[in-house]
C-alpha cells in the first residue's frame, strides 16, 4: 500500500486539518504528515504544491491527491471498512453524514466568531446571537444523536465515526470560549477530549512556536473538560 501523506495547517488553529488527522488515526493506516504554518509569507506557494485548491487540509495517495476535509474522510472510510468510519446501519450512516455535511457547510455565526485556538482560554468572547443560535444548534444535534444512536459507546454514533472527527474542533471551541453544555454535551466532549489521539493533536498544538493572531486576547492553559 502506498504510504499516505496528509498536509494540514497549524494544529493549534486549522480545524479542517484536525477532521482528517483524526480520521486517519482511526483507520490505523500508516501516513506521513507535512505541516505548513499558515499566514507567513510562503504559506500560499507551499499549500500549492500539495493542494490544487489553495487550501490545508490535502491528502495525497500515491498519484491521486483529495483536497477537501470531508472528502478525505470519505476516501479513508472506502479504503480502511474495517476501521468502521461510518456507523454499519444504513439509517444511522445516513443521519452521520447528515450531520457531517451541516458541520462541514453551516454554522457560520460559530466559526467566525469562535475560531478554533488551543493556544488561549477565552471564556465569555465571541458570545453573541448569531454563535449562540450556532451553539443551541450544535447542542441539539449531541443531544439527539446520542439519545437515538449512541447506546454502543460515548460517541454521536456510539462508537468513534467521521462524524465525530467532524464536531471534534467544536468540542475545542465549546472549551475555549465557556460554552456553558448541557450534561449530554460534557459528557460528549469529555469523550472526545480523552480519545489519544485528540490528546496527541492537543500537545502538538501547544507546543508550536507560531501564532497567527496579531490580536490582544487572553491566555491561559487549554485543559480538557
Amino acid at each position: 500500500m502506498t504510504e499516505l501523506t496528509l498536509i494540514i495547517g497549524n494544529k493549534a488553529f486549522s480545524s479542517w486539518s484536525m477532521r482528517p488527522w483524526l480520521a486517519l488515526k482511526h483507520s490505523g493506516l500508516p501516513f506521513q504528515e507535512i505541516l505548513i504554518p499558515l499566514r507567513q509569507p510562503d504559506t500560499a506557494a507551499r499549500i500549492a504544491e500539495h493542494s490544487p485548491s489553495g487550501r490545508v487540509p490535502s491528502l495525497r495517495d500515491g498519484d491521486r491527491v483529495i483536497w477537501d476535509s470531508l472528502a478525505i474522510c470519505e476516501y479513508l472510510a472506502e479504503i480502511a471498512p474495517a476501521a468502521g468510519l461510518w456507523p454499519e446501519d444504513a439509517g444511522a450512516r445516513a443521519v452521520a453524514r447528515s450531520v457531517s455535511a451541516e458541520m462541514h457547510s453551516g454554522f457560520v455565526g460559530l466559526r467566525t466568531h469562535m475560531s478554533m485556538d488551543l493556544k488561549a482560554m477565552r471564556p465569555g468572547v465571541g458570545h453573541n446571537p448569531e454563535s449562540e443560535a450556532d451553539i443551541a444548534r450544535v447542542l441539539e444535534l449531541w443531544r439527539a444523536t446520542r439519545e437515538r444512536f449512541g447506546a454502543d459507546g460515548p460517541f454521536l454514533f456510539g462508537r468513534f465515526s467521521i462524524a465525530d472527527a467532524m464536531y471534534a474542533p467544536v468540542v475545542t471551541r465549546f472549551i475555549t470560549y465557556g460554552v456553558e453544555m448541557d450534561e449530554v454535551g460534557r459528557a460528549y466532549a469529555e469523550a472526545v477530549m480523552s480519545l489519544p489521539a485528540m490528546k496527541e493533536w492537543v500537545a502538538a498544538a501547544k507546543a508550536e512556536p507560531w501564532d497567527i493572531y496579531t490580536d490582544e486576547r487572553p491566555t491561559g492553559v487549554f485543559v480538557a473538560p
